[in-house]
């Protein structure tokens, strides 16, 4: 019988806590171990989307056990990471059970039908709501199950795994996923080898790095507006609008996949938006997850990062926390992370059987006058 993921040493709370601005599941069970989550809202509504799936990872197989991980950053409004979050699991479920097996070639599979889904979405909105064809999410995923973990990344968050290094049994960190971000040097070669043909596809703007001088990022589910030239036009607001025509994809959905057979010494992940890495270092986030006590360990993460964004601006962390979503979106981004602890012992021996549902910033405020 599968039962739901609850112990005596969770924190009490299914849903996770709202304190202002900040949610938390300070400590939960998933079929491998224990984990952590968090979410800090910084936009007037909350772009960043999370998840943790832990039980059946197949609609036909029971056995497939496993955890899954999705962190979604998104970008020009809620519509994309909002879809990604309710739709990307389910087409997993439903891929993995058709090809009975978890496989690179399923998570590519996944991410594909998720992305023509949203955007026939668009095709069927965007006349009548014309912000959908630039509403975009960046995507990263980790999926643990049967020794394996599966990290596949679209865009720029990212996934770290502390490791126990065993001769000088100090936890390092090695990051796991691809970034896709105009700023990095291999990102923009890899644009200008696919698009030979346009000098401006990426052109640097303000001192930063931009596809077509408008987006940092150049993969992602959604931003129908640089996939097909059919959104690039009115009644796309013209701040979106390109000069000229294009006839292939600006950007891409295709994800960066990692594939890892999980070690004894692989002691945790942990999954964040970009907005965690933009003031933490991999070193440094390890570190404290190493440090201190699992149970709210996400939420030490976020406020150590929101520390650090207030020595930058040369104020008070206490004051910082005082400043209101939307105006809070100078200082620091939307920030979600989920750390997963591994325990070998289910990793490599039989898995604990229960099912667990859980998202990341269930009671923030979901629009701007709320």
């Amino acid at each position: 019988m599968v039962k739901p993921c609850w112990k005596p040493h969770d924190d009490g709370d299914s849903n996770g806590r709202v304190d202002g601005l900040l949610w938390s599941k300070d400590l939960g069970h998933h079929v491998y171990g224990q984990f952590s989550m968090a979410v800090i809202q910084a936009n007037n509504v909350v772009e960043d989307q999370s998840q943790l799936e832990s039980g059946a990872l197949s609609m036909t197989n029971p056995g497939t056990q496993g955890t899954f991980v999705g962190v979604y950053d998104g970008h020009g409004g809620t519509e994309a990471s909002r879809f990604v979050n309710d739709n990307l699991f389910s087409n997993l479920k439903r891929y993995v059970s058709l090809h009975q097996n978890i496989s690179e070639n399923v998570i590519r599979k996944t991410f594909a039908a998720t992305e023509e889904e949203f955007l026939s979405l668009v095709q069927k909105q965007w006349l009548n709501e014309p912000k959908i064809a630039s509403a975009g999410s960046c995507c990263l995923v980790g999926i643990i199950c049967n020794g394996q973990l599966y990290i596949a990344n679209a865009g720029d968050s990212r996934a770290v795994l502390g490791r126990t290094e065993r001769a000088t049994r100090e936890v390092i960190a090695i990051q796991l996923s691809t970034e896709h971000n105009a700023s990095i040097e291999s990102v923009r070669d890899e644009l200008r080898m696919v698009h030979p043909e346009d000098p401006q596809i990426v052109i640097l703007k303000h001192n930063v790095w931009r596809v077509k001088g408008i987006i940092q990022i150049s993969r992602s589910i959604g931003d129908a507006y640089l996939k097909k030239a059919k959104f690039n036009r009115p009644p796309l607001p013209p701040k979106f609008q390109l000069p000229e025509p294009f006839y292939k994809p600006i950007l891409s959905a295709e994800p960066s996949i990692l594939v890892h057979k999980l070690r004894p010494d692989d002691q945790y992940l942990i999954f964040a938006s970009d907005g965690l890495w933009e003031h933490l270092s991999n070193q440094k986030a390890v570190d404290i997850v190493n440090s201190y006590p699992r149970n709210g360990i996400a939420r030490r993460l976020i406020k150590a990062a929101l520390r650090e964004a207030a020595k930058k601006r040369e104020m008070r962390y206490s004051d910082l926390k005082k400043i209101d979503r939307g105006v809070r979106r100078h200082f620091h981004d939307d920030i979600s992370v989920v750390v997963v602890f591994l325990d070998p012992q289910l990793i490599n021996g039989r898995p604990s059987p229960c099912s667990l549902s859980i998202r990341g910033g269930e009671g923030l405020p979901t629009s701007a006058n709320s």
